[in-house]
């Protein structure tokens, strides 16, 4: 793709693992008490509690917790990838950069505990939708042009993103000035 090419960024979402109807109401609860209380308040007895149910009846309807949390987990990439398509759809690549990494930064900040679910820790990729984390991801490559760039272009956003989802900038930083940086920064590196 040319720089003065428009992006194209609508490709459909693979679809997600189907769900019977009582397992999505459990990937829902799961959801509130993750966005409500953090990771450490998704357990089995709480997730029971809050369907006012008893626990082991959960798993009639899936595997444990292991299983919830990637189904969540494929709830942040879709929220990740929709956003950033829908923020670059269009653009040309030298015009998308900024709104590649503000719509990363609107999206980790909307819902941070689903976002560090989604993004820290080991990936159980096996357990995903097929093709899912290459789609919420394609929209770096869209805009950056070469897979090694984008791929350090999104490392530069996600580490943006959780320095500050955990407020971990000295203070006074103005963290508006540091994304606008990494950004010009990449759209000056684009090929």
């Amino acid at each position: 793709m040319t720089r003065r090419a428009r992006i194209d960024a609508s490709r459909p979402a693979p679809p997600l693992t189907p769900l019977g109807s009582r397992a999505s109401e459990i990937v829902t609860a799961a959801r509130t008490l993750l966005d409500e209380e953090g990771t450490e308040a998704l357990t089995m007895r709480r997730l029971g509690d809050a369907l006012s149910v008893k626990a082991p009846s959960l798993y009639k309807h899936l595997p444990g917790k292991g299983a919830i949390e990637s189904l969540l987990v494929e709830q942040g990439l879709l929220q990740v990838g929709t956003a950033l398509r829908e923020a670059v759809h269009r653009l040309t690549p030298a015009r998308a950069v900024r709104p590649l990494f503000e719509a990363y930064r609107r999206t980790a900040a909307l819902e941070p505990n689903l976002y560090r679910l989604a993004t820290q820790g080991p990936l159980p990729r096996d357990q995903l939708a097929e093709g899912l984390e290459d789609w919420a991801g394609e929209p770096f490559v869209l805009v950056l042009g070469e897979p090694y760039l984008a791929q350090a272009a999104w490392s530069a956003a996600h580490g943006i993103a959780s320095l500050e989802l955990d407020d971990r900038y000295p203070p006074g930083t103005d963290t508006d000035r540091t994304w606008a940086a990494a950004a010009d920064a990449f759209a000056a590196a684009m090929p």
